[in-house]
C-alpha cells in the first residue's frame, strides 16, 4: 500500500507539472500566433494606405525574437521595407527569410528589388544563378542574366542565357527583340533579321525592331 501511494503520488505531481507547463505554452503559442495575425493584418491596412514605413512598424511590433522565428515576418518586412525606401533594412530582412527557407527562391526574387535597385549587377548575377540552381527552366532568371551579360557586352555569354528564355517562351517581345540584337552583334544577322521580322508580329510599329531591320537591309 505505502508502494502504490507513493507511485499515486509521483504521478499527480507529474500531471500536475505537465499541466502546469504544457497548457501555458499552448496558450502562449495560441496567443503568439493570434499577434502575428493581428500585425500582418495592420500591415496590409496601412500597405493600402501607402504607409508603408507605418507598416513596417506594425510588424516590427512583435517584438526581435518573435520576428527572426517567423519566415513570413521576414520576406513581408523586405518587401515593405523596399517600399519605404529602406533598401539595408530591406537586404536584411530577405536574407534572414534565405536563412530560414534555403530552398526557396521566393526571398532570392525578393532580394534582387534592392540589389537592382542599389545597381548592384554582380550580386544580382550571383542571385539569378542561385535561382535558376532551384529552378533551372526558369525563363525571367535566363533573360535576365542575358540583360546583364548583354550590357557588358559579353555577347556570346548573354547569348547563351537569352536562347534559352526565347525556347521557353518563343513569343515573348523581350526575349526575341534582345536575342535578336545580340544576335546582330555577334555577326549572326540571318537569325537577327528573322527575330527582328517575329518581333514585328508582336508590336508592328517597334521602334528598336525596325532599326535592327534597318541596319540588315543591303
Amino acid at each position: 500500500m505505502r508502494s502504490t501511494s507513493i507511485f499515486h503520488y509521483i504521478l499527480a505531481a507529474f500531471c500536475f507539472l505537465w499541466w502546469s507547463t504544457a497548457t501555458p505554452v499552448h496558450a502562449q503559442t495560441s496567443a503568439s500566433e493570434e499577434r502575428i495575425r493581428e500585425a500582418f493584418a495592420e500591415s496590409y491596412r496601412l500597405e493600402s494606405l501607402q504607409d508603408y514605413t507605418a507598416a513596417v512598424k506594425a510588424l516590427e511590433a512583435l517584438g526581435r525574437e518573435l520576428v527572426h522565428l517567423v519566415y513570413e515576418a521576414n520576406l513581408r518586412l523586405g518587401w515593405l521595407c523596399y517600399k519605404a525606401g529602406d533598401h539595408d533594412k530591406s537586404l536584411m530582412y530577405y536574407q534572414r527569410a534565405i536563412t530560414l527557407q534555403p530552398l526557396a527562391t521566393e526571398p532570392l526574387w525578393g532580394l534582387l528589388l534592392p540589389v537592382t535597385a542599389n545597381e548592384d549587377w554582380v550580386r544580382a548575377e550571383s542571385l539569378y544563378k542561385a535561382i535558376l540552381k532551384q529552378d533551372h527552366r526558369n525563363a525571367t532568371a535566363h533573360y535576365q542574366l542575358g540583360l546583364i551579360y548583354y550590357y557588358r557586352q559579353n555577347y556570346p555569354e548573354a547569348l547563351k542565357y537569352l536562347e534559352v528564355s526565347l525556347r521557353l517562351s518563343p513569343f515573348d517581345y523581350y526575349s526575341m527583340l534582345m536575342t535578336g540584337w545580340t544576335q546582330y552583334f555577334l555577326g549572326q544577322k540571318a537569325d537577327a533579321k528573322v527575330l527582328f521580322e517575329r518581333v514585328l508580329r508582336f508590336t508592328p510599329q517597334d521602334a528598336s525592331a525596325l532599326e535592327g531591320l534597318k541596319l540588315l537591309a543591303p
